[in-house]
């Protein structure tokens, strides 16, 4: 019994001892400091994690075509392998921005080769009549906000793409006097056009033909 007594003395001695070295844990000790890595060391690359999956764009802005082209575009896809939206629609601004242009300064030798004969006769009236009234319009295209395929047919080889545009204009319309009548150069007005543009996917010609213009109400 003697023994026993003396072995839980010393035990309990012991502990006291550490406890007094080691000292209690508050949560706040200084981490360890890591050893710097031998410059010749090899490092195994860790697998990289798989990446998430793209998630469809929530902003309008981002879209190349809305969903209810996408039947049209795909069957486009599909009978012209080489026809590209981003491209595409880069070149309908283009066309956008031209052939507003020029129909606004009545230039319409400029706009001939880009569009039908509906809409070249549609413009040219536009632009006769503007000048039988002595008037001039100076408008400018602010910025192209937007610009999505909105639909798209394929009628044998023959393909439609509408193109909604969205647009800043600044417009203004003055008389002959040079007075404004209508419209400012400070104040840009959002427009929302629907262009049709029409190219035969058989033939060599790459160039698309606007056939048909509207505003989206």
């Amino acid at each position: 019994m003697t023994l026993i007594v003396i072995l839980a003395l010393i035990a309990l001695f012991v502990g006291l001892r550490l406890y007094s070295v080691l000292g209690e844990r508050t949560g706040h000790e200084q981490q360890p400091i890591l050893k710097p890595a031998d410059p010749d060391a090899r490092v195994e690359p860790r697998p990289a994690a798989p990446s998430a999956m793209p998630q469809p764009a929530s902003d309008p802005a981002d879209l190349a075509y809305l969903p209810m082209a996408g039947p049209g575009v795909r069957a486009l896809l599909a009978a012209d392998p080489a026809f590209d939206v981003a491209r595409f629609l880069d070149g309908a601004k283009a066309a956008y921005r031209m052939i507003l242009e020029a129909y606004w300064k009545g230039d319409m030798e400029a706009v001939r080769p880009y569009v039908d004969d509906n809409v070249f006769d549609t413009f040219a009236s536009s632009v006769e009549q503007r000048k039988a009234d002595g008037l001039v319009v100076d408008n400018r295209i602010v910025a192209i906000e937007q610009a999505v395929i909105a639909s798209a047919t394929l009628e044998q080889s023959v393909a439609f793409v509408t193109v909604r545009l969205e647009a800043d204009i600044a417009a203004v319309t003055r008389n002959a006097a040079a007075e404004v009548v209508a419209g400012s150069m400070s104040d840009a007005v959002q427009t929302r056009d629907l262009w049709t543009f029409r190219r035969d996917i058989g033939a060599r010609d790459p160039n698309w033909l606007l056939v048909e213009t509207d505003e989206e109400e």
